[in-house]
C-alpha cells in the first residue's frame, strides 16, 4: 500500500488530473478506514470537474471476498463486476471513473461523508422513519430488478448463502465470541445442543428461496444525498440469500438500534412494499435470519479485534446480542440453544 502523503500525491494526482480535464493543483486526504484491508482517499482538485473524487486503494488479494465464500476466484474485480450489474438496473451506486489494476486503485465518484447512520442517530422520530422508508423502497427496487434480470456474468448470481456458509458463520460466533472472548468450554452435551441447533438454523435458511443480497445493506453503507435520496456502497460481497437478509442488516443494524415500535412498523412497511403474501411466515424468517446474522456479527467483531487488531467494532457487540435475545424471545423452539449460550453469554438469557 502507498504510505506517505508524498507517495499518495505522486501516484493519485496525475490520474485525477486526467479524469478532471488536466488540472494542475490538488490535494489528497486519507479517510477513516473500515474493517477491510482497503484504504480510501479523497482527492480535491482546484477548479476540476469533478471537484473531488474518492480513490479506493485495494489491499492484498483484492479478488477475494472479505468473508468466507464457496465461490472461488473471480475473473473480474468483484467491486467492478457487481457495480456494472447494479448500474444497468439504475441502482444508485457511485460512478467508476477509472481502474488502475496494476496499482490496485479505483477512482470513484465522491458521494460525500453523510451516511444514513450519521443522520438517523440524532434525527427526530419522523425524520428517522422517512429515511428508513426510503431505504426499504430502494431495497425492494433492487430485489425486483435482480429477480427480473438475473445475470450469470455477475458474480453475485454464482455464489450463495448455502448451508455450509451459513453454518460457518454460526460457528464463527462459537469460535470467537463464545470461546475466544468468553472463554467458554462447552461440555459434550452442550456441544451437541449447539451443533444440532446451528445445523437446523443453517438448513432452514438455506432451504428458503434465494434472491440478490447486498450482504451489508446497513446504515454505514447507505450514503445520504440531497433530496432524501440514498446511494449504495460496499456491495462487492453480494450473493444470493433469503429475501429477509438485507432487511435484517438494515433494521437490526449493530450501529443503529431502532425502538421496537418503529422496528415493527418498518417490517410491516417492507411486507406492504414488497407485497409479501404471508406476513407471519416472513416475520418468522426475519427473526431466524436475525439470529444467524447477529450471532455472526458478534463473533466477527471479536475476530476483527483479535486478528485484524481493530478494536473499534467491539462497542457494537452489545447491540448485536440484544438483537439475538429479541429473536430468541420470538423463537421459543430454540430455547435449548438459548439456555446453553446464556450460561456463557448472560446477555442472551
Amino acid at each position: 500500500m502507498l504510505s506517505t502523503q508524498e507517495q499518495l500525491a505522486r501516484a493519485l494526482l496525475p490520474i485525477a488530473f486526467e479524469i478532471a480535464g488536466g488540472r494542475s493543483r490538488g490535494t489528497v486526504r486519507t479517510l477513516k478506514g473500515d474493517a477491510s484491508n482497503r484504504r480510501y482517499h479523497r482527492v480535491t482538485l482546484e477548479g476540476g470537474s469533478p471537484a473531488t473524487l474518492i480513490v479506493m486503494e485495494l489491499g492484498d488479494n483484492p479478488m477475494a471476498s472479505e468473508e468466507a465464500s464457496k465461490s472461488g476466484p473471480a475473473a473480474e474485480l468483484p467491486f467492478i463486476n457487481v457495480l456494472r450489474y447494479l448500474e444497468r438496473g439504475g441502482i444508485g451506486v457511485p460512478k467508476l471513473y477509472r481502474y488502475e489494476d496494476r496499482a490496485g486503485l479505483l477512482f470513484l465518484e465522491d458521494l460525500g461523508d453523510t451516511t444514513l447512520e450519521s443522520v438517523v442517530q440524532t434525527a427526530d422520530s419522523e425524520t428517522r422513519r422517512r429515511y428508513y422508508q426510503v431505504a426499504i423502497a430502494d431495497l425492494v427496487t433492487l430485489q425486483r430488478y435482480a429477480a427480473a434480470t438475473p445475470d450469470p456474468s455477475c458474480i453475485a448470481f454464482g455464489r450463495a448463502f448455502d448451508y455450509d456458509l451459513l453454518l460457518w458463520e454460526l460457528h464463527h460466533f462459537r469460535e470467537w465470541l463464545l470461546e475466544a472472548d468468553r472463554a467458554a468450554r462447552l461440555a459434550a452435551a452442550e456441544q451437541e445442543t449447539v451443533a444440532t441447533a446451528f445445523a437446523d438454523i443453517a438448513r432452514l435458511l438455506a432451504d428458503q428461496p434465494r434472491g440478490f443480497v447486498h450482504r451489508d445493506y446497513q446504515s454505514r453503507n447507505l450514503m445520504v444525498q440531497p433530496g432524501l435520496r440514498l446511494r449504495l456502497i460496499d456491495f462487492q460481497d453480494a450473493l444470493l440469500g433469503t429475501r429477509a437478509y438485507d432487511l435484517v442488516a438494515l433494521l437490526r443494524d449493530s450501529y443503529v438500534e431502532l425502538e421496537p415500535a418503529l422496528l415493527e412498523d418498518l417490517i410491516g412497511e417492507y411486507v406492504w412494499c414488497a407485497q409479501v403474501p404471508d406476513a407471519a411466515a416472513f416475520r418468522r424468517l426475519f427473526d431466524l435470519q436475525t439470529l444467524q446474522r447477529k450471532l455472526k456479527d458478534a463473533g466477527r467483531f471479536v475476530f476483527i479485534d483479535r486478528v485484524k487488531k481493530n478494536p473499534s467494532f467491539l462497542v457494537s457487540i452489545p447491540a448485536s446480542l440484544r438483537a439475538v435475545r429479541s429473536a430468541f424471545e420470538r423463537l421459543p423452539e430454540l430455547a435449548p440453544l438459548r439456555r446453553v449460550l446464556g450460561r456463557y453469554v448472560p446477555e442472551l438469557s
